[in-house]
């Protein structure tokens, strides 16, 4: 049965429970619960942390703690019982744990441990606290060190600043805000502040003097390291002050065995001190300790002989020194004990002992040594700082250890009443004595003895040093063979005060003998009296002492036998006549002298003291007894404070006219006296005396009297330090005059009452009338004015004992109203009046509202003026905050509304006037002091004082007035940091008041503002003001704990919805005059809609609505609204405002208002563009602010851009973007990019003089500097980004305009910077990019990406590999898709993110310029990866049924292309894709395409060797061939001649026969390149590889030979074949609408160029036919696919070079005719990894790898210019070496096939050639190349394919190419003829010697090149000299014709030309730098003469070989 508890109601959670039962209530340990009922062991209830949540707990989980219980029942409220520091610390704790743990995170470890000590340390303190062990004071002290803990750790946690009063959080409502403002002040400034000195946060004026804290130095010896005294030895240490050369402290003493440690076994570690009382003065002295080491033994240390050993003698040994100032710093900063090493020096001439320390200090080091490095003292030090009783509190175990408190000489700066003290210090100086006829000097020991008056020697009356108990008699150390000792040391008489008078001093001199016997001798004394016959004591001074001569034999029993004697020259001086046969001489020429020091507080050495204390004695020296008073020290008064006082008033009542000003003038010395800092803790003792000894009934009407006379002399006397003093002394006087005539009334019963009325009144008249005087031109009255004003408050405690309070409140404005009331009284005089009022306020007096009443308005007057005077402000605002502080207190009675109205009334306006002054000056105490005083004031306001306040206003005018003053001063108080940003609970406060004040104040501006009085100026104002409250940071809840946040809720609500109810009611208001404030509240609005508090966007945002509406009633339109909703929207999301929830809730209000306006359509228009804009600008946002890459960044830009230019048109918007955009490139260094969006800008201005106003950074100028200042730079960027084409067009641009304007100077410079742009063109090496098809698929990425697809321009060396690296980084969350299809809806719309990305091939636009022949490939190559728009890639698949034997036949390739947005490059890496085409290519074409590119590999390969340009490693070409031949043999082409060779086929498909001829003739081309490959393979194999070339030479024979089988003509061609009458050698020799050039550009990138190049071939184990199929990263389809284990099998074929087993399972697949012969055969092993995925093994692709960065790591094929693959291809001239130039015009010479796809094959012919050349086991005639196929195969030079030296990674490995099973290494089937010899070359060449053409030495026959012509005549015209231009011409490639000339670049950024409608016109990149051949017709000679170059040539290779 539940019940409810009664007791049991709050507890704490000392077990996690989890919850596991029904209804159980998850709880953690440490939860806070509060409990509502119990049933046997369980309780129910609810957890602190979630109030809503209830549930059932185990009772045996909770600690019960006890509480206070409101409100029982349902709504029950518990308070825990407990200390509320103990509470906070609690909570505090709790909101650390979090963030601390956050510290570790974010790498701040320091704070991190720092914190963790500090939390640990409050959890020790909180369980002393609820031990409740503790005493008041050590509670006290605990919460101190509790609260600066936690403000030091929330100040470091940057957590809210805590008020605190008394250790306890303070109510900001129990406060004003004035003292709320002081406390947070107090402790800002010192966070270790005790708050017990700041009990009530209103200093006393009165208490300007703070007690010095006195400083304590405790020392303790640790050990002496010593081992060469072996005697015991006394250790004095003492403090040493070096600028005044004295001891400033006693000497603390130590006594040490001969082992080092201490004589007194008790005092192991209890060797410590305090030298005590250390003022801060002493601090800054050059103080340092020293300590004075004294051996006790014989008389020379080191001579057994020197004395007797039972003799011990007191013998200096040593000094040591350390400089306080030195460790000074070190000690303050440590706080604790710190070591310190002493060495100890000895000092060399013993003479010198009293001087030892001075000497170590100046470094004299001749003076002393150091016997040995070991010897030390360390010592340890503490510095402690506080009176006595604090450091007994705080270090009671310093205390426990023996310590031995070690006083200053002297007293301290502070003496303290009961400090009873009666010291007597005494210095051994020096003596003089005779030698005594003796050789040597004397050792002088000096004994002494303190007697009493009978003679006996007192006891233990001696003290050598604290630290050891006193003794009886003393011996000084002895100084060896030394008659004028100096000694220096010094010792305490601690003589009680009784046997003080009559004791004397006795002095024994004895030489001490350092023969066998060793006695001590006495051969003279000398005495002192300790105090005079005058009763003073012995003064403190030098006293030289006469010594008496005696002898052992002499008694000193009757010391009246020597007392009578003079001891000194002032006593022989006194007594003149002494007998002279006594028994004592005196010796004259010896002498003795002494220093004294007293420090007594009993004692005087005061004469006048004595005098005035006996005054009776003397009584006709009276006068000058009270005269010479005031030259006694103020030591000495003090301590017969008591005694001089009744002495005074004794002389007062004796005779009051005749001593009366006298002893008031004593009187007031001494008062003033006790106000000096040393003196002031007397004046308890002073009042004291008043209170209880003072006996003056009577001196009331002399005091008066004299008081009065002075106050009247004051206008008269020009010297008035006098009247200045009694002024200072008022205070006390007035003590004295009250308690005297209280004690007069009491003695008479009230007798005389109206007799002191009245001359008190007359007494106040005299103050009035020195307070009115002008002392503007009187130095000395306006001190006497300060004076007064500074004691004035004083009085006002001791008058209320006499009259009510409502005559001293009377007295006291009369007082205040007497003051001058102009400002203009000079500076001082403010201060002093308005310091006096201040006090007045402070004073008890005030604190009566009685006297409020009467006091207030003089106040309040004297502040006004000084506001209005804008003077003594500080002084001003601690008067106002005082009076607050007291309304505040009192603020439940009524006369607290009568005193604020006056306030208002008097302080509101100047208030706000102030303010404004002050803040527009930035003073921010200041403007602190007045915001507290302010809003103190209004928060005392009530109905009633608005209504008066408002009512009270003469005109509209100056309500206007008060209003715009207000509502600015709130403003400003919202925009500048007055309050810092921790002051939480002071901000909040600000908050409400001002929320309050606006709502009483928005009534008053609709009433007088609205209708007819409409004032645009207060309105604005006010919605300003409502606008900036709202958006406070203070009032964020939302970034802020949960807990702070319900706190603050609580408390005020949420004030944001509060003012935004109230700014809607009062826009409601404006009516018609709203269209005033549009567009200007437009931005302001926003602002506050973008608040993310769900209420306040509600209430504000149909106020656009209302906006659009009255501007459509206006003019028709909102284009207004429109423009500047979509201005500020821009700026504010950016800053970081609005989030996904406010576009949405935006659009729904707006539309649903809209929806019912008759403009409904555009605004729903306008509605859903603005949060079309909305969601791009947060995606914007989003990329800015977080740490996304410079893709992400510069996309988002781009999208925003274009929707501000094309969407909604704002131009200056669109402006701001493209800079943007531009400084991203600069950033990324995406210089082409940048140029490119700066051409944006460009391009909207026009080459005019319209002026144009200064904008971003741009300052104002004409439109024509702008775009030529923009043209300069674009110019730069472009030539930074290496597009040197796209800048020239500008500068033709640039020059055109400064021809025109004759402006050669600049023409110049753009000529030169054109020129040199067509230089760097030719000259410098640019790289080829990649290109990515990228897509972005998902709801989760940003709106700009989602679900769209983009191509994007990779970065230099940046292959499919790094780029999808690069995307994934960018979108960790990202998926990769692993197949190339389009995604379906399901992925399209899921909350995630696809990346699908591939290469792409580019399709360049300007074809024109790609198909010039003599066009450098270095200028083709830019126009063949720039300006594209258009993309393609392939993807391999099979249609209609899969013949498993032969895959071949129905393997189609799925071609796509792409065309985008915008060509790249442009402003962006990427564009989005516009359109998508799919085109299918027949299996067919497929194969034709396949076998061409795997030629076109080979050769290239095959030219890089034969040109030298791969050295020493011959591994490549020998894979390359093997992959080759061995995939041929193993039946590679095997597969496609079964395939498409079949009748069957040919039967079926009669259309293809064109085609099936076309892939003949490529694999009769592949065998002839073949056997090149193998010459050269022989030509530079290494031995060990033989083995190899044979095995390749075999299966070569076997591959032809299947050919042979396969065509058989090719073994018997006929040399008529190749003559004219084969159409084919028609086209050959005639220029084709498609030159060679293009011809052989469409080749190298024809759609299925997959093997041939590594960027466009698929995987090996894709389709040889997919270019792009392999440019997926993905896995296998598995619908299409095979098995697992066919699949690896497959791999393995197509892999069986060691370097890639174990590598196949991770190749990315595309296709399910990956493991099939088929589509494994014949692609290049590098077109593989180019484009996928791998981890193969690292081996050889390492070295793959290391080869293609050695060759600057260029792009595959296209993107490589031969010139930096190649640089040993060039030679001199340019020109190529013989044996290339022979090579290239044997292989292609004339050969120029055509590639008109409209030929039939019969117009096209065929080539003829002999086989018989590759014949190498049977012919003898060299290997010549052979021609290429006529079909898109050009015949040039064999390219060094770039593709070879890439890594598998990259897809660049072109050697394992068709190992498979059926690798397709095919030979084509074509007609050759047989070349016949050339005729030898006659042209000239104007730059080239002859010699070049023999240049290659390793060759002696060279090449000669093999023509191929229709006609004789084409030989003969072969003949002829053809003009060359050989500076320019590449030798690789053969140029057009003369008459057609290279097309100038167009304009890159002007619309681009038409793209190719054919997919063929892909252009990819030819051999850049190679010199260029002459261009000359070649006839056709007969076959005999090519097959004896053949021959040569191979003969040539043998032999080298």
């Amino acid at each position: 049965m539940w019940t409810p508890t009664e007791e049991e109601k709050y507890g704490v959670v000392i077990c996690s429970f989890r919850g596991s039962v029904p209804q159980g209530l998850v709880l953690e340990i440490g939860e806070t619960v509060q409990i509502l009922e119990k049933c046997e062991g369980w309780y129910r209830g609810v957890s602190t942390k979630k109030p809503n949540i209830k549930g059932i707990f185990p009772a045996n989980y909770i600690h019960l703690k006890k509480a206070i219980v409101s409100n029982r029942g349902q709504y029950e409220t518990v308070v825990p019982l407990e200390d509320s520091v103990v509470t906070e610390v609690t909570a505090t704790l709790q909101e650390w744990a979090s963030l601390w743990k956050q510290l570790y995170v974010k790498h701040k470890v320091d704070l991190f441990y720092k914190l963790r000590h500090v939390m640990n340390e409050l959890i020790d303190l909180r369980r002393q606290l609820l031990s409740g062990h503790l005493t008041q004071d050590q509670v006290r002290e605990v919460k101190r060190h509790i609260t600066v803990r936690l403000d030091w750790g929330n100040e470091h946690l940057g957590l809210d600043l805590v008020p605190r009063k008394d250790f306890e959080v303070v109510d900001s409502d129990q406060i004003s805000v004035s003292d709320l403002y002081k406390m947070h002040l107090s402790s800002r400034q010192s966070v270790q502040q005790s708050t017990s000195q700041v009990d009530t946060m209103r200093p006393r004026h009165g208490e300007t003097c703070r007690m010095p804290v006195p400083h304590h130095f405790f020392l303790s010896l640790k050990s002496f390291t010593y081992n060469t005294i072996g005697e015991d030895s006394d250790v004095f240490f003492s403090l040493y002050d070096m600028r005044e050369g004295k001891q400033i402290s006693e000497r603390f003493l130590v006594r040490l065995n001969k082992n080092g440690g201490p004589r007194n076994p008790e005092k192991i570690e209890r060797m410590c001190a305090l030298f005590t009382d250390l003022s801060s003065k002493d601090m800054k002295r050059d103080l340092y300790i020293v300590a004075h080491v004294i051996r006790i033994g014989r008389m020379l240390l080191n001579d057994s002989k020197k004395g007797p050993a039972h003799l011990h003698y007191r013998r200096p040994y040593g000094c040591a020194v350390l400089s306080i100032l030195d460790v000074l710093q070190s000690l303050t900063e440590l706080k604790e004990e710190k070591d310190f090493v002493l060495k100890v020096y000895t000092c060399n001439n013993e003479s010198e002992w009293a001087q030892i320390h001075e000497n170590i200090i100046r470094k004299s080091s001749a003076k002393y040594s150091a016997p040995s490095a070991s010897h030390g003292l360390i010592i340890s030090l503490q510095l402690l700082r506080g009176d006595m009783e604090q450091i007994r509190r705080e270090n009671p175990i310093i205390f426990n250890r023996g310590l031995a408190i070690t006083r200053k000489l002297g007293f301290p700066d502070v003496i303290m009443p009961g400090d009873i003290r009666n010291d007597l210090y005494l210095t051994l100086e020096k003596g003089d004595f005779e030698r005594g006829g003796k050789s040597v000097q004397k050792n002088i020991e000096v004994t002494m003895y303190v007697l009493y008056a009978d003679g006996e020697i007192l006891k233990d009356c001696i003290s050598l040093g604290s630290g050891e108990p006193n003794r009886s008699s003393y011996h000084s150390f002895v100084l060896y063979h030394s008659n004028s000792p100096r000694w220096g040391e010094i010792i305490k008489l601690p003589i009680p005060i009784d046997r003080f008078r009559g004791s004397h001093l006795r002095f024994e001199f004895r030489h001490c003998s350092t023969k066998d016997k060793g006695e001590k001798k006495l051969f003279g004394f000398a005495f002192s009296p300790l105090m005079r016959d005058d009763g003073t004591t012995l003064s403190d001074d030098i006293h030289e002492l006469y010594v008496y001569k005696c002898d052992e034999n002499s008694t000193f029993n009757n010391h009246a036998l020597y007392l009578g004697l003079p001891c000194c020259k002032e006593d022989y001086n006194g007594c003149p006549n002494i007998p002279s046969s006594l028994i004592f001489q005196r010796s004259t020429k010896e002498s003795f002298s002494i220093s004294t020091q007293l420090s007594s507080t009993k004692l005087t050495q005061n004469v006048d003291l004595l005098a005035l204390l006996k005054w009776k004695a003397f009584p006709d020296r009276i006068m000058d007894i009270l005269g010479r008073l005031r030259h006694v020290s103020g030591e000495e008064i003090v301590k017969f404070l008591q005694d001089i006082l009744d002495t005074l008033f004794v002389i007062l009542d004796e005779n009051t006219e005749k001593y009366g000003l006298l002893v008031f003038q004593s009187l007031v010395f001494i008062i003033n006296l006790l106000r000096d800092i040393k003196y002031f803790h007397f004046r308890p003792v002073m009042d004291t005396y008043i209170q209880k000894h003072f006996a003056g009934a009577l001196a009331y009407k002399e005091l008066i009297r004299c008081l009065k006379w002075y106050m009247d002399c004051s206008a008269e006397l020009i010297r008035q330090d006098h009247i200045q003093e009694a002024m200072r002394a008022l205070e006390y006087l007035f003590k004295f005059i009250v308690q005297s005539r209280i004690l007069y009334s009491r003695a008479t019963c009230g007798m005389e009452e109206e007799q002191f009325r009245s001359s008190i009144q007359e007494l106040f008249q005299s103050i009035r009338f020195v307070l009115s005087l002008d002392s503007r031109n009187s130095e000395t009255l306006l001190f006497t004015q300060a004076a007064l004003l500074n004691s004035f408050p004083t009085i006002f405690d001791e008058l209320l004992q006499m009259f009510t309070v409502q005559e001293v409140a009377e007295f006291v404005r009369g007082t205040l109203g007497s003051m001058p009331s102009t400002v203009h009284i000079g500076q001082s005089m403010d201060v002093v009046k308005l310091q006096s009022i201040a006090r007045t306020v402070d004073s008890r007096l005030f604190s009566f509202s009685e006297s409020r009443r009467i006091l207030l308005p003089v106040v309040l007057h004297h502040i006004h003026l000084h506001l209005r005077q804008q003077k003594e402000l500080l002084i001003c605002s601690g008067i106002l905050g005082s009076i607050f502080s007291i309304v505040k207190t009192s603020s439940l009675e009524a006369d607290v509304i009568e005193e604020v109205e006056m306030m208002v009334e008097s302080l509101l306006d100047v208030l706000l006037q102030t303010l404004l002054t002050i803040m527009s000056k930035s003073h921010a105490q200041e403007a602190g002091e007045y915001v507290s005083c302010l809003l103190s004031l209004l928060r005392q306001m009530c109905d009633t004082h608005y209504q008066h306040l408002l009512d009270n206003f003469q005109s509209k005018d100056e309500l206007k007035e008060f209003l715009l003053k207000i509502f600015c001063v709130f403003r400003n108080l919202m925009k500048m940091s007055v309050f810092p940003r921790d002051w939480m609970v002071m901000r909040l406060l600000t908050s409400n008041i001002i929320v309050t004040t606006v709502q009483y104040l928005s009534s008053a501006l609709h009433k007088n503002f609205t209708e007819t009085d409409f004032d645009f100026k207060v309105w604005n104002s006010y919605f300003s003001l409502a606008v900036l409250f709202i958006n406070q940071p203070s009032l964020q809840l939302e970034i802020i704990t949960s807990a702070k946040k319900k706190k603050i809720l609580d408390k005020y609500g949420d004030m944001r919805v509060m003012m935004a109810y109230e700014l809607f009611s009062m826009w409601q208001n404006l009516g018609e005059h709203k269209i005033h404030f549009i567009p200007g509240m437009i931005g302001p609005f926003l602002g506050v809609t973008l608040v993310p508090q769900p209420e306040v966007r509600n209430i504000m945002i149909p106020i656009f609505h209302d906006m659009m509406d009255w501007e459509q009633r206006k003019n028709g339109n909102f284009k207004q609204v429109e423009a500047e909703l979509i201005d500020k929207l821009d700026s504010m999301v950016s800053e970081g405002r609005g989030d996904e929830s406010y576009r949405e809730l935006f659009g729904l209000l707006l539309l649903e208002k809209v929806e019912q306006e008759t403009w409904r359509e555009t605004g729903i228009s306008f509605v859903t563009s603005v949060t079309r804009l909305m969601e791009r600008l947060l995606d914007y946002r989003d990329c800015m602010k977080g740490e996304e890459t410079e893709n992400k960044k510069i996309g988002c830009t781009v999208n925003l851009m274009n929707f501000y230019k094309s969407e909604i048109n704002k131009e200056e918007m669109y402006i701001r973007y493209i800079h943007k955009l531009c400084d991203m490139h600069l950033q990324a260094e995406n210089y082409t990019e940048a140029a490119f969006t700066l051409l944006l800008y460009c391009e909207l201005l026009q080459w005019e003089d319209r002026p144009l106003r200064e904008f971003l950074h741009y300052p104002s100028q004409t439109e024509w500097q702008r775009k030529e200042g923009l043209c300069r730079k674009i110019i730069h960027y472009f030539n930074k980004g290496k597009s040197w084409e796209f800048g020239i067009p500008l500068c033709r641009e640039l020059a055109c305009q400064y021809e025109s304007l004759y402006d050669y100077q600049s023409l110049s410079w753009i000529r030169k910077m054109e020129a040199s742009y067509y230089d760097n063109i030719m000259e410098q090496q640019r790289l080829e990019p990649e290109f990515f098809r990228v897509g972005f698929y998902g709801r989760k990425f940003p709106f700009f990406l989602r679900n769209k697809e983009y191509v994007c321009r990779g970065h230099d060396y940046e292959r499919l590999e790094a780029f999808q690296q690069r995307m994934l980084s960018e979108f960790p969350q990202a998926i990769a898709m692993q197949h190339p299809n389009h995604p379906d809806d399901a992925i399209l719309q899921c909350d995630a993110q696809y990346l699908q990305i591939y290469a792409v091939t580019p399709i360049p636009d300007y074809v024109d310029v790609l198909q010039m022949d003599r066009v450098p490939d270095r200028v083709k190559s830019f126009y063949r990866v720039n300006n594209v728009r258009k993309f393609r890639y392939d993807r391999p698949f099979h249609k209609g049924p899969k013949d498993k034997e032969n895959e071949f036949k129905s393997l189609w390739i799925e071609r796509t292309t792409l065309t985008l947005t915008h060509s790249l490059p442009g402003i962006s890496r990427w564009f989005e894709v516009e359109r998508r085409e799919l085109v299918e290519v027949s299996p067919l074409e497929n194969a034709i395409q396949v076998v061409e590119n795997k030629n076109q590999e080979l050769r290239a390969l095959i030219s890089q060797y034969q040109h030298k340009q791969v050295h020493g490693n011959i591994n490549l070409l020998s894979m390359c061939l093997n992959g080759v031949i061995d995939a041929a043999v193993n039946g590679g082409i095997a597969r496609y001649q079964e395939a498409f060779f079949d009748k069957d086929y040919i039967v079926k498909h009669p259309g293809d026969a064109e085609k099936i001829t076309q892939l003949k003739e490529l694999m009769q081309e592949q065998v002839h390149v073949l056997g090149v490959g193998l010459a050269v393979h022989e030509k530079f194999v290494h031995p060990e590889m033989r083995p190899l070339h044979k095995k390749l030479i075999d299966q070569f024979q076997m591959m032809r030979a299947s050919l042979y089988h396969e065509f058989p003509s090719l073994d018997k061609l006929s040399p008529a074949c190749s003559g004219s009458s084969t159409p084919r050698g028609n086209i050959l020799a005639s220029h084709s609408p498609m030159s060679p050039e293009s011809i052989k550009m469409t080749h190298r990138h024809s759609p299925m160029n997959l093997m041939g190049t590594g960027r466009h071939s698929s995987s090996s184990l894709s389709s040889h036919a997919s270019s792009e199929a392999g440019n997926m990263v993905m896995l296998g389809d598995s619908s299409m696919g095979e098995a697992p284990e066919d699949l690896y099998h497959h791999m393995q074929l197509a892999y069986p070079n060691p370097r890639y087993q174990g590598s196949v399972t991770n190749v990315s697949v595309l296709s399910s005719t990956q493991a099939s012969p088929s589509s494994s055969s014949l692609s290049s092993t590098h077109s593989a990894p180019s484009q996928m995925i791998t981890s193969a093994p690292s081996s050889a692709r390492d070295k793959y790898r290391h080869a293609r960065e050695m060759m600057l790591l260029l792009p595959t094929h296209r993107d490589r210019p031969s010139s930096a693959m190649y640089p040993a291809a060039i030679l001199e001239n340019g020109q190529l070496p013989n044996f290339q130039r022979a090579l290239f015009q044997q292989v292609v010479g004339a050969c120029k096939p055509c590639s008109d796809p409209n030929l039939s094959v019969a117009e096209k012919g065929h080539y003829s050639l002999h086989f018989d050349a590759f014949h190498h086991p049977l012919g003898d005639t060299p290997p010549a190349l052979p021609a290429r196929t006529l079909r898109k195969s050009p015949l040039h030079p064999i390219p060094a394919s770039p593709t070879s030296p890439q890594s598998g990674l990259d897809g660049s490995n072109s050697t394992l190419s068709g190992s498979a099973s059926s690798g397709v290494s095919s030979l084509s089937e074509s007609n050759f003829g047989h070349s016949s010899e050339a005729p030898p070359r006659t042209d000239t060449m104007d730059s080239m010697p002859s010699q070049a053409w023999n240049a290659d030495e390793d060759l002696e026959p060279p090449y000669l090149p093999v023509h191929y012509s229709l006609s004789e005549s084409a030989v003969l015209d072969s003949i002829k000299a053809q003009p060359c231009r050989s500076h320019s011409a590449p030798g690789c490639v053969i140029p057009q014709d003369p008459m057609d000339p290279p097309a100038l670049p167009p304009k890159p950024y002007h619309p681009r030309l038409p793209a190719l409608e054919h997919d063929e016109g892909v252009l990819l990149r030819e051999e850049a730098d190679r010199p260029r051949g002459l261009h000359r017709k070649a006839s056709l000679p007969p076959g005999s003469i090519k097959e004896e170059q053949a021959r040569m040539a191979w003969e040539h290779g043998r032999g080298e070989q």
